[in-house]
């Protein structure tokens, strides 16, 4: 059943809407407000999935009203009820997030195709929320280690500002993880995450990948093609081990960060783009920079934060709860039955030397939930996770 809330001052007006909203289907449960803090009080009582609001109302009228609700429950989509002098500031709602609005006195049918569409969006926008959930779930940082606290604070200080940040730690350490924290946390959520993994392009081809190219501006550019910065506008994009990328590359990043504009290769067109940048690097920066291979100007726009990613080595105790997880992960994935592990098998994996870090620890797991016992044990880490 869809609960629908009308607020509008005229009583009159609030009937008709009831009755063709109810009469139109039965499973709509409509509830009426008659003034725009009675409607704001019984929205932070209620879950509604549609609100009906009047634009002048005595107390508040329905551009505060439609502010105060999108801060309280954003989900909601609220279609504003104009006279006919209101109707530049019924367009200038929707500027402020409203779904739609409709005239006084409403046309039938205009007035029930916009409570359909409404009531569609608001269940996409919830099966979306639903669905990002259950993703953002593979990108959940495992640990209560020291370190990998102190990350988590961090990306809770930085993530809602544009600060861009420098990820680094060894290979297989879970950098990217820190990206996908810093973009789920942020503002620029609901717009793209774009990664790129500098080491896996080719040098020649890193520039057309990241800014794109016009037809004709090198061999096989059969046609226009956007790059990653302009897939990424108004969200993040993820530059994965950008100490391999070229220095001609890094150039064209530095102009993107200083002026916020691209151009694709072989045009001298600037495109704008609005993008937050995260990268990451295994490499020593400072090292590459003396030895002439990174730009020491891109490095300090790149570094406002740094966040570094201990090894696995670094943060034992937080093994047992990266096996319990991969566990639990790799057995709803597969289809197979979560394995127990006994306190030797687990302290023997606390043991190792994990020179592939958190990676290697995931394969291992799967190995051993394969290839063990009921229970893995002592015998089997020995036998199927030996180093």
């Amino acid at each position: 059943m869809s609960k629908i809330l009308i607020i509008e001052d005229e009583a009159a007006i609030r009937r008709v809407l009831t009755k063709i909203i109810s009469e139109e289907n039965s499973s709509y449960d409509v509830e009426e407000a008659e003034d725009g803090l009675e409607g704001l009080e019984k929205l932070t009582k209620e879950d509604y999935d549609l609100i009906l609001c009047d634009i002048k109302m005595p107390k508040m009228d329905g551009v505060e009203v439609l502010e105060k609700a999108r801060k309280i429950k954003p989900e909601i989509p609220i279609v504003m009820i104009s006279g006919h002098g209101d109707l530049d500031t019924a367009i200038h709602t929707m500027r402020l997030g409203a779904f739609d609005y409709i005239s006084k006195p409403p046309d039938l049918n205009r007035l029930l195709n916009t409570v359909r569409n409404a009531l569609d969006r608001k269940v996409l926008v919830v099966e979306n929320a639903r669905l990002k959930k259950k993703v953002s779930k593979g990108y959940e940082m495992i640990g209560e280690s020291a370190p990998i606290i102190a990350i988590k604070d961090m990306i809770e200080k930085v993530a809602t500002t544009d600060a861009r940040v420098l990820v680094t730690g060894p290979n297989g350490t879970g950098k990217e993880l820190v990206a996908h924290w810093l973009h789920e946390k942020s503002t620029r959520s609901s717009a793209p995450l774009i990664e790129v993994n500098c080491a896996a392009i080719p040098s020649e081809l890193i520039e057309s990948e990241l800014f794109g190219h016009v037809k004709g501006s090198f061999t096989g550019a059969n046609k226009d093609r956007a790059g990653k910065f302009e897939a990424a506008n108004n969200g993040t994009i993820f530059l994965d081990e950008i100490g391999d990328m070229s220095l001609s590359a890094q150039a064209k990043v530095l102009r993107a960060l200083q002026e916020s504009k691209i151009s694709r290769v072989g045009s001298d067109k600037d495109i704008k783009v609005n993008v937050r940048v995260v990268a990451a690097t295994n490499k020593d920066l400072r090292k590459e920079i003396a030895e002439g291979r990174f730009r020491e100007d891109l490095y300090h726009r790149l570094a406002v934060i740094l966040i570094k990613v201990p090894a696995l080595n670094d943060r034992r105790s937080d093994i047992p709860l990266l096996v319990t997880h991969f566990s639990k992960m790799i057995s709803k994935e597969q289809g197979a039955i979560n394995k127990s592990f006994s306190a030797e098998a687990m302290s023997l994996l606390k043991g190792y030397d994990w020179t592939g870090n958190v990676r290697e620890l995931r394969n291992v797991v799967e190995r051993l939930l394969i290839l063990g016992g009921n229970e893995i044990s002592e015998a089997d880490v020995k036998m199927f996770a030996s180093k």
